[in-house]
């Protein structure tokens, strides 16, 4: 073996030790009327082989937790728990509180905020010309859900939000604006919510750092997609030092770092969280750290050791 290969093999074991116990909250596995690269059980046979302590499937229009269930129940030897989370779009009637309460009993962790029916989704979608792949023939184009009604928080979400206090789940900020972010996050903390994530504030969501800073010292995790940072991947429009810079505002304690992979012809979940942990070591942080931001932090938010 040469100096070289010996070097690569010792940062590939470094990063897999990295890894162990590991936690991808944020995964998009199949299936989907999105077609998806992987699906719930083949990601968790590949995360548990990897030493995976778990991963949370999300899809934009249903929630996972029944698939999640059986994957438990019959592959009892895998090291992940597969567990999954709901969205509050158009398909499950927005802000729905009996679909949230369906989910908290059927364990899910996590309820995001509008995402593809956001309404700042919608304009961002128009200004980018970005057409998402679940807008096919087989579904109409979402239709906006607003937050706000004169200027306050529609009774529904408040509803919602107090569905999410009394389920002990954490509440992730989806595709909302940052701006709308703040007003939502203030409200939930007031009505007992106490594991709050803010959903890639580097893209979409229109996040200044200000936001940044306001939204971790509510006590929120920033939960960054390594989709937008790492090579290889189609959506990367990130580089680096934007991630390290990112990471330092807040510090690696109010940091989740998360794949958001599973698309077609895009890199896989496992190797993108790979490569983001070599991406970390370059930027210079210890491997306590990055351990931090990929596996204990999202334990935490998602109530893994509870």
């Amino acid at each position: 073996m040469t100096e070289v290969e010996t070097i690569e093999r010792h940062q590939a074991d470094r990063i897999s030790e990295i890894l162990q116990g590991a936690v991808d909250p944020h995964v998009h596995s199949g299936p989907s009327i999105a077609q998806r690269a992987i699906d719930h059980l083949d990601l968790a046979k590949v995360l548990s082989d990897a030493g995976f302590a778990a991963a949370v499937t999300k899809d934009h229009d249903y929630a996972g937790t029944m698939t999640a269930a059986l994957i438990r129940a019959h592959y009892p030897d895998l090291k992940t728990q597969v567990l999954s989370s709901i969205v509050l779009n158009n398909v499950i009637g927005g802000f729905n509180p009996y679909a949230v309460e369906h989910c908290a009993a059927t364990d899910g962790r996590i309820v995001w905020l509008p995402t593809l029916a956001a309404e700042n989704h919608l304009n961002w979608a128009n200004a980018t010309e970005s057409v998402h792949p679940a807008t096919t023939q087989k579904i109409r184009p979402a239709q906006a859900i607003p937050l706000f009604e004169d200027g306050k928080l529609r009774p529904e979400v408040l509803d919602v939000l107090d569905v999410v206090a009394s389920s002990g789940m954490a509440l992730a900020s989806g595709h909302i604006h940052a701006s709308e972010t703040r007003v939502v996050f203030e409200e939930a903390r007031k009505r007992g919510i106490e594991r709050l994530i803010f959903t890639h504030p580097e893209d979409i969501v229109g996040a200044t750092i200000d936001d940044m800073e306001a939204i971790a010292a509510m006590g929120a995790y920033l939960e960054h997609s390594l989709a937008y940072f790492i090579e290889g991947s189609k959506f990367r429009n990130r580089t680096n030092e934007e991630l390290r810079m990112f990471i330092d505002h807040v510090g690696p304690e109010r940091t989740i770092l998360c794949s958001d992979l599973g698309q077609v012809g895009n890199i896989l979940p496992l190797a993108g969280m790979r490569r983001g942990v070599a991406t970390c070591i370059e930027q210079g942080y210890s491997d306590a750290q990055i351990h931090a931001m990929v596996a204990t932090n999202a334990a935490n938010v998602i109530g893994l050791n509870d």
